[in-house]
């Protein structure tokens, strides 16, 4: 029998995750190298799992499937804390609700639309139900660090190698081809190296001049203590995205992805915070415990950048905003790339490549 494939998988968030236990899965030689396990950009992700508004058919399609693959993947994970607890929408105006309706709807999307009446239903402790908004009972959220966590967990007992405290300096090349990573600790050889490793993809493949052009915009994400049930569900009101996790902190963003706090974050947090407290009945019992700035690794055409390199053998990209949602399905794409070589059409939208050719 051949030797298992030896691959590197930078970066342990929810993407470097999912591909690690994919890639254990299917008999690879896995080492994970990352500073802490959930990553960085993992832990201040508002982690609401949906096919989203606003993006062209062939990325909601995309988006929808590996929706459905978290659902395959909660049955191969015991524990995994995901829960599809549906979605209330009123952040756009009756116009644009009824745009997205009728859009989404269309493309198989269950969205329904609700009044005060329903809506108050849906979310009891909401201080002003909304007159009109939409309801898509399939979204859902997961807790995203105990979800990576799970996962590599799994993967480790498959026999991957999880080191902890170990930074990628820079990528290794010989004659074109990627063969690992430089660490403080020395060289890690490998026949492909995965670059998951969100805002620090960039600087990693630009060790052998590769250009991934990423931006990292800041979003302010504030958590409450612990509370009783305050929210079923999603709620993406005007101003104010909430959920309420397991463990019963209420999180929330201005919008799912934060909003920059600019120079005073505790101060933004601080009034961030009390709108949380205004929207909820309840609310005033509420209490801030902390917020978290994330920077969010986003492709500035806003797609994910997935695939292999053509100007280095060797290495492969991973690198997305609504990682949360793709997890699963990148994971499993990504894996059988790198193990059967052979591309896949679905991805065909994401390869680097198309930057090149947009720049032509």
């Amino acid at each position: 029998m051949p030797s298992p494939q030896k691959i590197i998988v930078v970066g342990a968030g929810i993407i470097g995750a999912s591909i690690a236990w994919h890639l254990a899965r299917k008999g690879a030689s896995v080492t994970v190298i990352a500073a802490k396990a959930g990553g960085e950009a993992t832990p201040n992700s508002f982690a609401w799992i949906n096919a989203s508004w606003g993006n062209p058919e062939f990325y909601f399609h995309f988006r929808r499937r590996s929706m459905a693959e978290w659902s395959r993947l909660a049955a191969d994970i015991p524990g995994l804390p995901l829960s599809w607890c549906g979605g209330l929408c009123w952040d756009l105006t009756e116009a644009k609700l009824e745009a997205y309706a009728a859009q989404q709807g269309g493309w198989g999307y269950g969205i329904r639309r609700v009044d005060r009446e329903t809506s108050a239903a849906l979310e009891p402790h909401l201080a002003n139900p909304p007159s009109f908004a939409l309801h898509v009972a399939e979204e859902g959220a997961v807790e995203p660090v105990a979800a990576a966590n799970l996962l590599l967990e799994d993967a480790a007992r498959q026999g991957a190698t999880l080191l902890y405290g170990t930074e990628a300096g820079r990528l290794l090349q010989d004659n074109g081809k990627i063969t690992g990573v430089a660490t403080r600790d020395g060289a890690l050889l490998a026949d492909h190296v995965v670059l998951a490793a969100g805002a620090g993809t960039a600087a990693l493949a630009a060790s052998v001049g590769i250009d991934v052009p990423i931006e990292t915009p800041p979003g302010l994400i504030v958590h409450s203590r612990p509370c009783p049930r305050l929210l079923n569900g999603l709620v993406m009101a005007p101003g104010l995205h909430m959920r309420q996790t397991a463990e019963g902190r209420v999180i929330a963003g201005s919008d799912f992805g934060g909003t920059n706090p600019g120079n005073n974050p505790q101060k933004a947090a601080d009034e961030l915070f009390a709108k949380v407290k205004a929207m909820l009945r309840g609310g005033d019992t509420l209490e801030l415990d902390f917020y978290t700035v994330g920077y969010r690794p986003t492709p500035k055409d806003g797609f994910p950048i997935i695939g292999g390199v053509d100007a280095a053998p060797g290495l492969y990209l991973a690198v997305l905003h609504s990682g949360v949602t793709l997890a699963p399905l990148v994971g499993s794409v990504a894996a059988a790339e790198i193990i059967g070589g052979y591309p896949d059409p679905q991805l065909s939208p994401f390869r680097l490549s198309r930057f090149a050719q947009s720049s032509e």
